[in-house]
């Protein structure tokens, strides 16, 4: 299952079920509560109309002769002292003790329907087509002030009893229309309730379709970049809103990590080239002394002098050698350690005596400084060296003799201010055409393959790495008229005193 049918599927249907489970839950509590008011309100209206008419007949109590006793739990039906009939579609009356019919027309109670014989059954006044009532004397409430329901042909009587000094005499009325009315209104709530749910379920579901779009667009998305795009982007509708906010997250977790995969492809390639040009670099010095060595062991150098000769660049070649060794492991810890010790370091008096060495090792080359007095930084002492001695190392590589360089140490503010400094090394030598200067602090690279054997292509790139650990930057470009200028810069870490000083050696 792709992650778009799985977000869709589970998102709505934890929505959807809920939701519809408290509508339901709802509707069906508001059905009961509807239905119930509904019958408590028509037993009420029932009630008043017995108690109205139980009202109306308690004066005329006292006038009802007594009859004969009925046992307890006698049916109307099969006691020939009683009788009870139909007085209109909604009321009859039934007489315990003392067999009283009384009709009730429109709740008023009416004492010329029937009367009491002492030696028979009643002899009622009213329609002889009223069907007999079979009513257990037990089942009626003998209780002024209490109402119950009892069944008459099938149907429910609400009744309210009444005592007298010779009998008791049942009012009641029947409950069939109120039944019905309830009946009717609880089938009308049921579908009611039914519909609204499913009204409600297809709404809620349309909303969720609606509302989930943007999330299935972003499923949809994260199902390309699985498969390997990692340039598709999400273009939420309403970036303010929280599906906004979603979209805007993916999408730089999407930039992170596209950026993270060209990182690392970069790397990858970085490194596929840095070992190729390596083994490149270390194949002629290991080609020479193989060839060196070979001569010799062949008996090819007769004579003392050719001995020394090879013998001197089979040494020559195995410096190179060791030297590009040692820069490949610089570069190495470099990469990997690049938190290196922190102290204060004294630039000027630092690049002073690197200049001093590099006239020693080039006495061919003109030196001047322009170094000011006073610059401190805090940073790696070892690594700081090693970047001037390699900027100064590549004018010595790089350019022939007679050639002038300019070292100059210049402070650009105080610490207080987040200022600089900058080490430049600027030369009137050949130069680099403008297409190689992009490339001359990769690694191994050279403008001049003429000028391999001089160096082993890593210096700048060490340069580089080196600042990069200091938070600082290097930068190249074309001197005036012609030459090269390389300008490391450093972030000044120390509060110090400083004034520009030149000084000519």
């Amino acid at each position: 299952m792709s992650l778009k049918r799985l977000v869709r599927g589970r998102l709505r249907l934890r929505v959807l079920v809920p939701v519809v489970s408290v509508t339901l839950v709802a509707l069906v509590a508001f059905d009961v509560a509807a239905v119930t008011a509904l019958r408590s309100y028509l037993m009420s209206q029932t009630d008043t109309s017995l108690a109205t008419a139980a009202q109306a007949v308690r004066p005329q109590l006292d006038q009802l002769p007594p009859g004969p006793e009925l046992p307890p739990g006698a049916d109307v039906m099969h006691h020939p002292d009683a009788i009870g009939r139909w007085i209109d579609t909604h009321h009859f009356l039934v007489g315990m003790y003392s067999m009283l019919y009384i009709p009730l027309i429109n709740g008023v109670p009416d004492f010329r329907g029937a009367v009491a014989n002492e030696d028979g059954p009643p002899t009622p006044v009213v329609d002889d087509h009223a069907p007999n009532v079979p009513v257990n004397l037990s089942d009626l409430v003998v209780n002024e002030r209490t109402q119950d329901t009892v069944s008459a042909l099938g149907d429910p009587l609400r009744s309210i009893a009444l005592r007298g000094p010779n009998g008791t005499l049942v009012i009641s009325t029947s409950l069939l229309d109120a039944d019905r009315i309830v009946d009717r209104m609880r089938l009308i709530v049921a579908l009611g309730s039914a519909a609204a749910v499913l009204l409600i379920g297809l709404a809620v579901f349309w909303l969720l379709r609606r509302g989930f779009r943007p999330i299935e667009t972003m499923a949809a998305q994260a199902d390309r970049i699985t498969a390997g795009d990692l340039t598709d982007r999400v273009t939420p509708q309403d970036p303010s809103g929280e599906v906004g906010r979603l979209g805007a997250a993916l999408n730089g977790m999407l930039a992170r990590i596209e950026a993270s995969v060209q990182e690392r492809e970069a790397g990858q390639e970085l490194m596929r080239r840095f070992f190729a040009d390596a083994s490149h670099e270390l194949r002629t010095p290991l080609a020479s002394l193989r060839a060196n060595a070979e001569l010799y062991q062949q008996g090819a150098l007769p004579e003392r002098a050719q001995v020394d000769e090879v013998m001197g660049r089979i040494a020559l070649e195995s410096r190179r050698m060791s030297g590009l060794v040692d820069d490949m492991l610089r570069l190495a810890r470099l990469d990997q350690h690049p938190d290196q010790q922190r102290e204060p370091v004294d630039l000027s008096e630092l690049v002073t005596a690197r200049v001093e060495e590099a006239r020693v090792a080039a006495p061919g080359h003109e030196w001047h400084t322009e170094i000011a007095d006073g610059v401190v930084v805090t940073g790696d002492e070892e690594l700081l060296r090693r970047s001037v001695d390699n900027l100064l190392a590549n004018v010595r590589a790089h350019t022939p003799d007679g050639t002038s360089a300019t070292v100059a140490l210049r402070d650009h503010g105080d610490s207080e201010h987040g200022e600089t400094v900058e080490i430049e090394v600027a030369d009137n030598g050949p130069g680099v055409p403008p297409e190689h200067l992009p490339r001359i602090f990769d690694r191994f690279y050279r403008a001049d393959t003429a000028a391999r054997s001089r160096g082993s292509g890593l210096g700048l790139a060490i340069v580089t790495q080196i600042a990069t650990v200091h938070n600082g930057s290097v930068t190249a470009g074309a001197n005036e008229p012609h030459g090269l200028w390389v300008r490391l810069s450093l972030p000044v870490a120390l509060t110090r005193d400083s004034h520009d000083s030149r000084a000519e050696f």
